[in-house]
C-alpha cells in the first residue's frame, strides 16, 4: 500500500475559496507561496485558522500549502479553517465529531445580498415622503 503524500480538502466562505493540502510531517506553513504568518497581516485571525489543529492537539504534527483566491483576509482565513477541518477529519474519522462539535465542518453560507434595482443597497430605498 502507498502512502498518500498528502490530504486535499476544499473550503468556502463567502466568495473566498481555499484548497487546502495537509501533510503529514513538519514543515512550513504556506498560503499562496507565502509563510501564513507574513500572508496574515491581522494578528487575531491567527487563533482562526489554527483552531482546527490546536483542538486536535496536532499543531506539531502537520503543516498545510493553501492557495486561496477571491474575496478578503477574514473570509480566507474562514474559508482555509473549513478545508484544514475538512482535511483532519477525512484523515481520521474519529476526530469529525469534535470537529463538528466545535462547528469547524460547518459551512457558513452566508452571503452579501445583492443589490436591488431603484435601491441605493440591497435594501436601503429613498426616504418616503407623505406629500
Amino acid at each position: 500500500m502507498a502512502l498518500k503524500k498528502y490530504t486535499y480538502a476544499l473550503g468556502k466562505r463567502k466568495t473566498a475559496i481555499a484548497s487546502v493540502r495537509l501533510f503529514e510531517w513538519e514543515w512550513e506553513s504556506m498560503i499562496n507561496w507565502v509563510k501564513y504568518q507574513e500572508y496574515i497581516k491581522r494578528p487575531d485571525l491567527f487563533s482562526v485558522l489554527l483552531a482546527p489543529l490546536k483542538l486536535l492537539s496536532s499543531l506539531d504534527k502537520y503543516y498545510f500549502v493553501v492557495k486561496v483566491q477571491w474575496s478578503w483576509e477574514a473570509s480566507q482565513v474562514g474559508a482555509i479553517r473549513l478545508g484544514i477541518s475538512r482535511a483532519l477529519a477525512s484523515l481520521d474519522p474519529a476526530s469529525k465529531s469534535t470537529l463538528r462539535k466545535a462547528t469547524f465542518i460547518t459551512r457558513d453560507s452566508r452571503k452579501v445580498e445583492r443589490k436591488k434595482p431603484w435601491l441605493h443597497k440591497a435594501r436601503k430605498a429613498t426616504q418616503w415622503s407623505k406629500r
